[in-house]
């Protein structure tokens, strides 16, 4: 890849993480910024849209993701072995772009507002 193009790409992602995809969707930055948020609301018991179960199940993926143990281990099978890694860590990150979105979501609808880490609403 020319040097351009890089630079081109790597424009293009940062503009993705820092103004999103779609024009009034959270950006990739604030989905980041609520998942210990949203993880420490229902904890709490103030945030009851995500399930216990899924919760345990985000925490079992990202455990294996990057855990030494693997089902299919990469030495024996590589191609398979990657495989499974990559499958688990794209769907621990496609579940927690919609947990987020719809706990976004909830925190605007209860009137919270966040600026750096701090309730302001």
């Amino acid at each position: 890849m020319r040097r351009s193009n890089r630079a081109a790409a790597g424009a293009a992602a940062w503009q993705v993480v820092h103004e999103g995809i779609e024009p009034g969707k959270p950006t990739l930055w604030a989905r980041a910024g609520a998942v210990p948020r949203m993880l420490g609301a229902r904890i709490a018991g103030r945030y009851t849209g995500m399930p216990v179960s899924r919760v345990l199940m985000f925490a079992a993926a990202l455990v294996y993701v990057v855990s030494p143990v693997d089902l299919v281990p990469e030495l024996f099978i590589p191609l398979f072995g990657l495989a499974d890694d990559a499958f688990v860590a794209v769907w621990l990150a496609a579940g927690l772009m919609g947990e987020t979105e719809r706990f976004l979501e909830w925190e605007r609808r209860e009137g919270h507002e966040y600026v750096q880490g701090r309730v302001v609403g």
